[in-house]
């Protein structure tokens, strides 16, 4: 794509106009820089962002967030709204991993008294959070139960003593999404999801213990209970092999569905249907509840990494010193109000790759964030700084309330492995201080930091255009790979 012919309509806003392509129903924006640009152009996310300005129903623009990148129909990095409920829903919109986001967990330690332990939280955390390709867990659901957990979501895990009231208030929808239907899911996607509540996965997920580096907005920190050397931790996965097989299974039915609807569209991997549709009424269904179980996955993980805490740092922390601060998901489709042509309208909007951002005063928030915005996690890459920034009016005005959910490949994985060694790698981690404890050592190359963009230029865009502002700065002190 030709960069000289986009629009820049602000300093970190570009637009492909609706005129590039005869079938665009809205124009594509890019929130970016001209390095970001540049790095988009040398995959095909910027083809797919205008792919996705095709899909029927699109309102306003097809968005990309600066780490944007490459990915299945959708640029992984993509937000797109379609009228709610006559436009359509796209799983590709979405993705495999469904409801793939990030849980920020507080505590009151400080850098120096963790130090000591270390090794031997890493070796308990890893011991308590299983992780790898199709790793399965200690809690075996009978069908029951696991139908409880895909309509009841972090609410389950409350009921069987793993969450507490708090847990739930801060989590993006309380941990429970309403409108899950297990009747929608698949006995194989079940069958799937039936040992892995608690579990890590392999891939980019991965639990890290960090420490508040730097503060940029003391107000909004401290309400989060972030603080200078304060041990935070974050954990990253989703909804394992039950939310991919969602996937697989609604692709493969919408696909065969297509031209009942007559659809057209640029790209197979768009495939759609209308919201209203059976098959659309029976893919929200189905990916809310696999929302719900990954909501309930890092909720089990929570527990488990505050028995490792507890059962390590015995009198220094209790079980419930360590506290949650959010949990946000970075796949998903979400029916929302936003603005459309000066008018409040109800959307479908999908996110792949990022994150809300609802800034301050949004009845979606909970009361301890409602006056200073959502907090919006944005890990970086391993063995690099990750960031916590807030939601902003910006963003509800501008952007869906949406924004970045991390650093965004470089590299495919396959390229990765050919440029790193995963041995090589953690010898380098381990010299610069980071513990590392990982299942596949080409697992590790995988996600070497230099697979991926720069996030603090990732942040830097963001807080630029004023749609998620900085609030702290982290930094890894040991990190757990599948």
């Amino acid at each position: 794509m030709d960069l000289t012919k986009l629009e820049q309509i602000s300093p970190f806003t570009y637009q492909i106009p609706a005129s590039w392509r005869a079938d665009m129903q809205v124009p594509a924006r890019i929130v970016g820089d001209p390095a970001i640009l540049e790095a988009a152009s040398a995959d095909r996310s910027l083809e797919q962002l205008v792919n996705t300005a095709c899909l029927p129903g699109i309102v306003n623009y097809a968005l990309a967030m600066p780490d944007v990148h490459q990915g299945y129909g959708f640029p992984i990095g993509g937000v797109a709204a379609t009228a709610a409920p006559d436009g359509v829903i796209s799983p590709g919109g979405v993705g495999y991993d469904i409801n793939c986001g990030v849980r920020l967990l507080g505590t009151h330690l400080l850098r120096e008294e963790i130090l000591p332990h270390l090794d031997g939280l890493i070796s308990a955390l890893y011991a308590h959070c299983p992780s790898g390709v199709g790793k399965g867990g200690p809690i075996r659901l009978k069908a029951k139960e696991l139908r409880q957990v895909l309509e009841r979501g972090a609410r389950w895990a409350l009921q069987r003593g793993l969450a507490s009231d708090s847990d739930l208030e801060r989590t993006e929808g309380d941990g429970c999404l309403a409108g899950a239907d297990a009747g929608c899911v698949s006995e194989r996607a079940l069958e799937r999801g039936r040992d892995q509540i608690g579990t890590l996965g392999a891939g980019n997920h991965f639990i890290e213990v960090d420490v508040v580096a730097e503060v940029f907005d003391a107000t909004a920190a401290d309400r989060m209970g972030l603080a200078p050397d304060k041990v935070v931790v974050q954990i990253h996965c989703g909804s394992r092999g039950l939310g991919h097989q969602v996937c697989t299974d609604y692709v493969k039915r919408f696909q065969k569905a297509i031209h009942t609807y007559g659809l057209r569209l640029p790209d197979r991997e768009l495939v759609c249907a209308p919201l209203n549709s059976p098959e659309g009424r029976d893919y929200l269904a189905a990916m809310t509840a696999a929302a719900n179980y990954a909501f309930a996955n890092r909720q089990v993980l929570t527990h488990a990494i505050r028995h490792s805490f507890e059962q390590t740092l015995a009198g220094k922390v209790a079980r419930h010193q360590v506290f949650q601060i959010y949990d946000i998901a970075h796949n998903m489709a979400r029916i929302e109000t936003h603005p459309v042509g000066g008018r409040p309208r109800k959307l479908c909007v999908h996110r792949k790759g990022a994150t809300r951002a609802f800034g301050p005063g949004s009845s979606e928030l909970p009361p301890v964030y409602r006056d200073i915005g959502q907090p919006v996690l944005v890990p970086g890459s391993m063995g690099t700084c990750s960031w916590v920034l807030r939601g902003t009016q910006t963003a509800m005005e501008q952007t869906f309330g949406s924004s970045c959910h991390g650093a965004g490949r470089r590299l495919s994985r396959r390229q990765a492995r050919k440029q790193f060694k995963g041995v090589t790698l953690r010898r380098e981690l381990e010299h610069a201080g980071i513990h590392v404890m990982a299942g596949s050592m080409s697992g590790l190359a995988e996600e070497a930091p230099g697979a991926y963009k720069d996030v603090n230029r990732v942040v830097d865009v963001v807080h630029g255009a004023g749609i998620a502002l900085k609030v702290a700065r982290l930094v890894p002190l040991a990190v757990i790979k599948g």
